[in-house]
């Protein structure tokens, strides 16, 4: 039986600009697609809680991210920028998008450095998220 699924399929419709930022968001999240979209439904919030794998992983795109402010800083010292203004907006957007990602992350992950009111951490688990 091709071409059948088992479980039906949700779709929607989004702006090229929100789908930037579900995008970086899934990509800080460290989940799949599925889960992130399933997660979020569900639970109208999806709390990460990092791996190893998910810190290297926006570390990489913070480098990146340096890489690209650090080329532009320079075109503007010289006043020759190579950007179009597209260009620079298109990295300004995703720029934004991922530290705003990084910023959600780590709100969903502050139960690792904020104990709760008695001295004990809470784990997600435990309501936190």
């Amino acid at each position: 039986m091709s071409g059948v699924h088992k479980y039906p399929t949700i779709s929607f419709r989004i702006s090229p600009r929100e789908r930037e930022e579900i995008e970086a968001k899934i990509l800080a999240s460290g989940l799949s697609k599925k889960d992130y979209f399933v997660r979020s439904c569900i639970y109208n919030r999806v709390c990460v809680v990092g791996k190893k794998e998910l810190v290297y992983q926006l570390v990489e795109e913070l480098k990146i991210m340096q890489t690209n402010i650090r080329e532009v800083t320079e075109q503007f010292e010289k006043t020759e920028i190579d950007l179009t203004p597209e260009g620079l907006e298109d990295m300004r957007n995703d720029c934004l998008d991922m530290l705003k990602a990084i910023l959600w992350v780590l709100e969903g992950a502050k139960y690792l450095w904020q104990g709760s009111t008695n001295g004990e951490e809470k784990s997600p688990d435990s309501g936190n998220c």
